[in-house]
């Protein structure tokens, strides 16, 4: 859920605190993103997206 409550508030561009509830708390959600965007979770991700895209051709 985490996942989807960063994707709606990128989507909608919505601040951080109108998330809704379903997604969880959002500052839980905040930090989560905060952390794996220092981490390098996020540039790992989209390395291996693209990549697979690549391989299929896309």
């Amino acid at each position: 859920m985490v996942v989807e409550g960063i994707a709606w508030r990128f989507r909608t561009g919505s601040p951080w605190r109108d998330l809704p509830e379903r997604f969880g708390p959002w500052n839980t959600v905040f930090k989560r993103f905060d952390r794996w965007a220092k981490d390098g979770t996020w540039q790992r991700i989209l390395t291996a997206v693209q990549s697979r895209s690549d391989q299929l051709g896309k």
